[in-house]
């Protein structure tokens, strides 16, 4: 029996979609994408001023 077997990842994804909702999931993979960018970058030396980053967002302005 390994660590990770596949009805773990299942289990794993589905409570991830119950906890944070299906248009929260990318944003938070972006996020750590980002992350893990940096923290690699950084690991290299590289300075991360020269990069720009956008974000961009569905939701509407609340009034």
């Amino acid at each position: 029996m390994g660590l990770l077997e596949p009805q773990h990842i299942l289990l794993i994804v589905l409570a991830l979609l119950l906890f944070f909702g299906g248009k929260k999931i990318p944003e938070l993979m972006r996020g750590l994408g980002k992350g893990m960018k940096e923290f690699k970058d950084a690991q290299n030396g590289e300075s991360s001023s020269n990069t720009t980053t956008t974000t961009h967002t569905d939701e509407k302005p609340k009034v």
